[in-house]
């Protein structure tokens, strides 16, 4: 099963969706504004990446500056705003089997399929 953390009012989420679908696959779309993930969600997304918190946050984000974070702040103070705020979530990321990837740009999704 494919998944996808999206954002329809993206450009780059709207273009990683169509080249999913382009590839055979029928992912399951969370609309992750709407139904935002979990702390456990983002820290498996984030195992699945096998990067930092920092990497898949949007820090040129206004709530990013509006809540005082730092791109050296430890994860867990990145993954908590991220829970709470999901706009600071990159987007989008695609998720199959234990992997995952960002889509930016949206072929990096490729990789995963």
């Amino acid at each position: 099963m494919t998944t996808i953390w999206h954002n329809p009012r993206c450009t780059k989420s709207r273009q990683t969706l169509a080249l999913l679908e382009e590839n055979g696959e029928t992912p399951n779309v969370i609309k992750y504004l709407e139904t935002p993930p979990s702390i456990d969600e983002i820290r498996a997304a984030l195992t699945a990446l096998n990067v930092p918190a920092i990497q898949i946050m949007r820090t040129g984000e206004k709530t990013f500056k509006n809540l005082g974070l730092s791109k050296i702040d430890p994860d867990e103070t990145l993954i908590t705003a991220m829970a709470e705020n999901p706009i600071l979530i990159e987007r989008p990321i695609v998720f199959k089997n234990d992997r995952a990837a960002i889509g930016r740009p949206p072929e990096d999704v490729l990789n995963i399929l």
